[in-house]
């Protein structure tokens, strides 16, 4: 199989690239890294070519600055080939809506794996976190780094009943490409409490694939719900007894969604 390493430097992200096929450009999560992919990759690569980016302060990527969504999005822009199949997980998933709507030539179709328009609950959308909790988050990453981020990985795998091997994945590849930058982290969490890309939904022209788990509290699945009836062409794939990370509780079925695009 033919993989490329792109090396970290002042002017580009990491991406690892394999396989052969269609461009599938995979966008991890807040606080993860590329490596997050590794239970679904080999598989994917077999009908892709697999471009997994480490985001700006993640992974092997950490020593480039991380600011708003739309910098942050422009910045991946640069590295996504023409026409991609572009799958966001969470995080990477409101990147990937933002690359669809302001760079509508690098992506021919959507998947978005646990991904909500709008992480914060408000007056007018029940289906987010307390903005106080993510608040809180942001200070304690300043006290309590290392276990700041433990803690958003037990709630990720929350409502899966395969909590402990699923959190085990988790705890083995936070680490995998070194400390995510503290200030990414911070610029992260101010992009989850501040973005509300629900306007945006119209505007996606190209087709979606919404896969997310039923019992996912970071990402009610009625954000998922309420977005397929917002985007012009969406596949919904709901994922029973499962959190937030539907590609590590059942890689297979996972896998088996990309055969629908």
């Amino acid at each position: 199989m033919n993989t490329q390493f792109q090396s970290t430097d002042e002017q580009k992200l990491f991406i690892q690239s394999e396989g052969g096929g269609p461009n599938l450009v995979m966008l991890h999560g807040w606080g993860m890294h590329g490596g997050i992919w590794d239970s679904v990759a080999p598989q994917l690569a077999q009908r892709f070519r697999l471009h997994r980016i480490d985001l700006p302060g993640h992974g092997f990527s950490q020593a480039l600055p991380l600011h708003s969504l739309e910098s942050l999005t422009a910045s991946i822009a640069l590295h996504v080939p023409a026409n991609s199949i572009v799958c966001g997980w969470s995080l990477g998933g409101q990147i990937a809506l933002t690359l669809a709507r302001d760079w509508p030539a690098c992506v021919s179709q959507l998947v978005l794996v646990a991904t909500t328009p709008c992480f914060t609950r408000k007056t007018d959308w029940s289906w987010g976190m307390a903005a106080a909790t993510l608040q809180l988050f942001k200070e304690n990453l300043d006290r309590q780094y290392l276990r700041t981020l433990q803690r958003f990985l037990a709630l990720q795998v929350r409502g899966g009943i395969d909590q402990a091997p699923v959190l085990a994945q988790l705890h083995e590849r936070l680490l995998q490409r070194g400390q995510p930058a503290p200030q990414a982290l911070q610029a992260g969490l101010h992009i989850l409490l501040t973005s509300d890309l629900r306007a945006a939904l119209p505007h996606i022209t190209q087709p979606v694939m919404l896969i997310h788990g039923e019992n996912d509290v970071i990402t009610p699945v009625n954000a998922a719900r309420w977005m397929q009836q917002q985007l012009p062409r969406t596949q919904f794939k709901p994922v029973a007894h499962c959190g937030h990370a539907p590609f590590l509780s059942y890689p297979e079925f996972f896998v088996e969604c990309f055969n629908d695009l």
